[in-house]
């Protein structure tokens, strides 16, 4: 897959990327060195390797799953940094 100047125009345009337009070319050049790369990728042979979760093998240590009332409620909204009634303010998201 080759990506040309007007791909790369494009998707700056859609990303509202500002990108003069002498630099098109050589980000052009760039994405393909990129596009090239995981195509090379694709190439290696994976069957029968598990997915890693983790850089590193390690067994989490598992607590004892009980329901408990929360806690001291000044506790908990000791950080908060707007509280009414003993709950969180939050700014309101929905229209």
């Amino acid at each position: 897959m080759a990506i040309d100047v007007a791909t790369v125009r494009k998707v700056a345009r859609l990303a509202r990327i500002a990108e003069p337009e002498d630099r098109l070319a050589a980000l052009a050049q760039e994405l393909n060195g990129i596009i090239t790369w995981i195509e090379q990728l694709n190439e290696v042979d994976v069957e029968g390797v598990e997915p890693m979760t983790s850089a590193e093998a390690v067994s989490l240590p598992l607590r004892e799953d009980v329901v408990t009332e929360g806690g001291d409620p000044e506790k908990v909204l000791a950080n908060a940094p707007r509280r009414i009634d003993g709950f969180f303010v939050v700014p309101k998201v929905v229209e």
